[in-house]
């Protein structure tokens, strides 16, 4: 009996696995990020990274290190690749092929010139790309339809294709600023399908006229420092949404009686620094105009309702900037009535031409 007892206390000993000592750096491992979820599949538990590049985070930064060409070996499960500031000229088929969950990239200060047509068709949700201050003469072709956001200023970009933002319906932001771009090499048709897009910057480049064709959801059009002479009355048309409008530094000397009917919901419009000799006509009847641009121009007097409705009617929105310093008209010639509408005299900003 003594014997069967002694069977069955030793049993669970003898079948028990070898005691081992836990230590700090155990637990440690147990509560990195993830809590101890699997990796995902298809990517390696030990992750490379490109010679000289920094990687943390799925970030893999890139830049300033004189690069030639798009480094090997870029860990796949990458959603930022920052590339800027290196002397890249070309973007091949295959740079960029095993990285699909690429969400920016950053190609910037570079030399490219030559983009392949295949180049980003592996990123297939890719939201930013932003290739400024390169060598490009023309966009991409092929460009990921997730894409949100393009930013391509200062470039030589003299042409824009009806077919350059084919199939970007997802595009929210367009930067095109600082290329030799003229008002003929827009083709009509360029924007056609951008139901999201409502930010374009199109500054300091040879365009002559506002472009034709930008899409009814547009809020912010900014074409400062370009060569426009005048805004007609069918510019602004099919634009319901626009809110703010930059026109800054051109050359614009008349804005044609009801080209403001067309934009009900701009709050900001921009003229300063052009050739305009009088307050653009409707202001005074738009509603929601808070903010008005006109320094640095050639006006020479103020009529009585160019900035309020005629009467004592009051506007829906009331005004928080209004410029007018350094034109030809003298502050006190200003009758006190134009300004009515305008509860706060900090609002307007008055001062001596020279």
């Amino acid at each position: 009996m003594k014997l069967a007892i002694l069977f069955l206390v030793f049993l669970p000993l003898c079948l028990a696995k070898p005691f081992y000592q836990r230590g700090l750096f155990d637990f440690m491992l147990e509560d990195e990020a993830g809590s101890g979820t699997p990796e995902p599949e298809g990517y390696p538990l030990i992750q490379t990274c490109p010679f000289r590049c920094q990687c943390h985070l799925r970030v893999v930064q890139c830049s300033d290190l004189g690069l030639k060409e798009v480094p090997k070996d870029l860990p796949p499960d990458t959603t930022l690749l920052d590339l800027q500031n290196n002397k890249i000229t070309e973007i091949k088929d295959g740079d960029f092929k095993n990285l699909k969950d690429l969400h920016a990239l950053i190609l910037v200060n570079n030399k490219i010139s030559k983009i392949s047509p295949g180049a980003f068709s592996p990123l297939k949700k890719l939201e930013r790309l932003y290739l400024s201050k390169n060598n490009l003469k023309e966009l991409p072709e092929n460009m990921p339809k997730s894409l949100q956001e393009l930013r391509a200023h200062e470039n030589d970009i003299v042409k824009l294709k009806k077919s350059a933002f084919s199939g970007l319906n997802n595009m929210i932001v367009i930067e095109l600023g600082t290329n030799p771009l003229k008002s003929s090499g827009i083709e009509n048709g360029a924007f056609l399908g951008m139901k999201k897009l409502s930010y374009i910057r199109i500054s300091d480049t040879n365009i002559t006229s506002i472009p034709k064709g930008l899409p009814i959801s547009l809020t912010e059009l900014h074409l400062d420092g370009n060569k426009i002479s005048k805004i007609d009355a069918d510019s602004l048309s099919d634009l319901p949404n626009l809110a703010k409008l930059g026109l800054s530094y051109n050359r614009i000397a008349s804005v044609e009686n009801g080209s403001l009917i067309n934009v009900p919901h701009l709050r900001e419009f921009h003229l300063d620094n052009n050739d305009l000799v009088k307050v653009p006509a409707g202001l005074g009847e738009h509603k929601y105009i808070q903010v008005v641009y006109l320094h640095n121009n050639n006006i020479a007097a103020i009529g009585p309702n160019d900035f309020c409705p005629i009467g004592y009617n009051s506007k829906k929105a009331a005004y928080s900037g209004v410029s007018l310093f350094s034109n030809p008209v003298q502050f006190w010639e200003i009758q006190p009535s134009a300004f009515r509408c305008i509860y706060e005299r900090s609002v307007i900003q008055l001062g001596n031409y020279k």
